[in-house]
């Protein structure tokens, strides 16, 4: 069967394509970012949660007051890039959607599930000892399966002749194991969040340390060797992804392909910088090269994905059907959220604080 026969048409978009991948771009570095917060410090927190004693439990009393806040930030950050993903790729995120229906749906399931576990851990941390263990176990299981399940269907997306196998397997349950890319792409996202969240608890500790808090030295050193190392493993991971692509997918003689190893270049180098500061214990330092890092990763991803769909889509099919208003009125709303954004964390920061304070 001829796999290009099992690509929808692509919907009529508003206004130019470039629009909507700016955005999609901007949002899912936001999200990224938030993500990485959440999924890191929970790792982070779970493997704490193993040691004996309590010798990490002022770290973990911190991570678990600000855990629901991530999730619900970083939640809420996905949203977005995933829908403006859907205008732009809708006609095989669908498809890989439907192919793996059960899965996807079950995010909904772990999400509620990571929510209630993270409350839990919030709210009984002082109450329970092993329950600990439990429950930032539970909500990393689920994030993580989570995230796996993303990437199943990201990656799919990319590969419409292995939609063939629907007519063998219409239940909903294909993955995507078939992709030598799954698995180091994963884990590449899952070490990253380690790195970020190790990065996160040594600038809270930076903060603290501003403030006069005693003992915070300590555990900005902790949190820097969290990035460093996780850092360290990362560059493995991301050479073991490169190895495994499809020969001619990336061509660094055509644009795509020599933005792409532009990027990389500048990643890999940014990167080793972020290590360097961070085992010099500079946190805020490592903190602006590890964004940049992270932003350049985001836009070979988009690279990478408009590569791949190179023999069966290219963004100037996209029929523009101009219509500036709707347009308009979306991005007034998106700027106006993030402002609400900003300013319910600047409220909710205020009262962590004052609540802290008073204890």
């Amino acid at each position: 069967m001829n796999a290009a026969t099992l690509i929808p048409t692509p919907d009529t978009i508003p206004v130019g394509w470039g629009w909507f991948h700016i955005l999609l771009t901007l949002t899912f570095f936001l999200h990224i970012l938030a993500m990485n917060v959440m999924l890191g410090t929970v790792i982070i927190a779970f493997v704490q949660s193993l040691s004996p004693g309590d010798s990490y439990l002022p770290v973990n009393s911190q991570i678990a007051k600000k855990l629901p806040y991530t999730v619900a930030l970083a939640v809420n950050l996905g949203v977005a890039p995933l829908l403006f993903a859907q205008v732009i790729f809708g006609h095989f995120l669908y498809v890989s959607s439907v192919l793996m229906a059960v899965f996807w749906l079950s995010i909904v399931a772990l999400l509620i599930i990571a929510y209630y576990a993270a409350y839990i851990f919030r709210y009984q941390y002082t109450a329970m000892q092993a329950g600990r263990t439990f429950f930032t176990g539970l909500t990393m299981l689920s994030l993580l399966a989570i995230g796996f399940f993303l990437s199943n269907n990201m990656t799919m997306m990319l590969h419409p002749q292995s939609w063939t196998r629907y007519f063998q397997h219409p239940d909903g349950l294909l993955l995507n194991f078939s992709d030598p890319t799954l698995i180091p792409r994963y884990l590449h996202m899952v070490v990253s969040a380690i790195a970020f969240g190790g990065l996160a608890i040594a600038l809270w500790y930076t903060y603290q340390k501003s403030r006069g808090q005693a003992g915070s030295s300590r555990w900005i050193k902790y949190g820097c060797t969290w990035f460093a190392g996780a850092s360290i493993a990362n560059f493995g991971l991301g050479f073991w992804f490169f190895g495994v692509l499809p020969q001619g997918v990336i061509v660094p003689s055509t644009l795509i392909g020599g933005l792409f190893s532009l990027f990389l270049i500048i990643g890999i180098i940014c990167g080793a910088l972020s290590i360097i500061q961070a085992l010099r214990y500079r946190p805020l330092q490592t903190l602006w090269y590890a964004l940049a890092t992270i932003l350049l990763m985001v836009f070979m991803r988009d690279l990478l994905r408009v590569a791949y769909l190179k023999p069966w889509f290219s963004l100037s099919e996209l029929h523009v059907e101009s219509s500036w208003s709707p347009f308009l009125v979306f991005v007034i709303s998106f700027i106006a959220g993030l402002g609400l954004v900003g300013w319910m964390l600047k409220t909710t920061y205020i009262g962590i604080h004052d609540k802290e304070v008073r204890s």
